[in-house]
């Protein structure tokens, strides 16, 4: 069973608005046994939308369009609809029942023309209520093939698809189980992992696809099957998995469904353990607070952190002393660990990350090459650090720098449990 997402608005085509919706609807297609075939962009342009509907139909069996379903001029969804299915536009008397009831309860003036035209909607079309807004979705349906118009207001369109869509695809197709197991890999680089794990790779059956997903040292390794008997597919995908994880046991850090990200795993690990965590940065600027702050319950092992930019505040506020910096530079493993024993004193913490570097572009207070990032982790009973060389470009020499902190607090959690 195959599906197009066809999201229409200039909006999206010119970088004013992130298309948040597709995405959306891929996965929960996916949960239900729909693959998505194709996804398009398109403008609010009559000609371009008919291009687009005729070549999804001959592509796909499902094709749900989002957007261009407003009350202004712009909004040509609905009448281009009406126009491919050689129809006419009638109201609906459900829909200008719930038009009333949103103005009376949410808007205190008198409905206006052009919302109550947003009642009509093609005379052979199924209704698809949207409780929170005007504009319903529809149905239609044509020699075998369903389309679905949906809003393109996020929330609104995400009551529609899981209250009215979801339910109605799956009465109205047999869909087979499809499997997504996503693994977590830390530390080690997407060529020498398929180098490690080429026999097990080779040896797949044909209906277990594997997708690398690297992104500044983490790499994803996803499973995909697909088959009407779920019971099956999960065994078999489970037998793989059994056979995998030996291969990958030390950078292994688990499953992204489950888990999502190594800083929940490390929550986790710290929770369990009664452990708690502090940090001090410089080069990151805060974002390793900000990702393991990001996830409920945070407050449980983060005691908190500093962000220490300017060389005088790792002296004046983490208490680094300036002699170590006149003898060593801030950038080096000397300030990285004396920024991560503080933190860990200043917080009373089990364990502290301290990271300082130069991120780029210009060297700043130090001579270090732009890439070059220390990482420090201290315990109670000792402190360590790492220096890493991880390129010239800004925004991934910070991203790649948070990663492999994680990663070194990890492989130090493990070494202690």
């Amino acid at each position: 069973m195959q599906a197009e997402i066809i999201t229409i608005g200039d909006e999206l085509l010119i970088g004013q608005v992130i298309d948040t919706n597709s995405a959306y609807i891929s996965k929960q297609l996916n949960k239900i046994g729909v693959s998505v075939y194709q996804m398009t962009s398109i403008q609010d342009d009559k000609a371009h939308i008919l291009q687009a509907l005729k070549e999804a139909e001959e592509k796909a069996d499902i094709i749900i369009l989002t957007g261009g379903l407003g009350p202004t001029k712009d909004d040509i969804t609905k009448n281009t609809l009406a126009e491919y299915f050689n129809d006419t536009l009638v109201r609906d008397a459900s829909v200008l029942k719930n038009i009333e009831r949103l103005w009376e309860k949410k808007i205190n003036q008198p409905l206006k023309q052009v919302n109550i035209d947003q009642a009509l909607i093609p005379s052979k079309a199924s209704v698809l209520m949207n409780k929170y807004g005007s504009a319903p979705g529809m149905w239609m349906a044509k020699k075998g093939k369903v389309f679905i118009s949906l809003p393109g207001v996020p929330f609104e369109m995400k009551a529609i698809m899981e209250h009215e869509v979801l339910p109605k695809l799956k009465a109205t197709f047999k869909c087979p189980f499809i499997l997504h197991t996503t693994l977590l890999v830390y530390g080690v680089g997407e060529s020498s992992l398929a180098e490690r794990i080429e026999d097990w790779e080779d040896a797949l059956p044909k209906h277990i696809r594997l997708a690398y997903l690297p992104n500044l040292g983490k790499v994803r390794l996803r499973l995909t099957a697909k088959g009407f008997d779920e019971q099956l597919i999960k065994n078999e995908v489970q037998q793989q998995i059994d056979s995998l994880l030996p291969l990958i046991k030390n950078e292994f850090f688990g499953f992204e469904e489950a888990e999502s990200s190594i800083e929940i795993v490390l929550g986790k690990q710290l929770v369990k353990l009664g452990k708690t965590l502090a940090v001090a940065e410089s080069c990151t600027g805060g974002k390793i607070a900000e990702q393991i702050t990001a996830n409920a319950g945070a407050s449980a092992y983060f005691k908190g952190g500093l962000v220490t930019y300017a060389t005088q505040s790792k002296i004046d506020v983490l208490g680094v002393s300036k002699a170590i910096i006149d003898a060593h530079s801030v950038v080096s493993a000397q300030v990285a660990e004396a920024m991560a024993k503080n933190a860990l004193q200043l917080f009373n913490a089990d364990y502290a990350i301290a990271t300082t570097g130069n991120a780029g572009p210009e060297k700043g207070d130090s001579n270090a090459e732009v890439g070059t990032v220390f990482i420090a982790i201290a315990t109670k009973t000792h402190v360590f650090s790492e220096v890493f060389n991880l390129g010239n470009h800004r925004v991934k020499v910070i991203n790649k720098a948070v990663n492999k902190a994680f990663e070194m607090l990890q492989k130090e959690i493990l070494k202690n449990r």
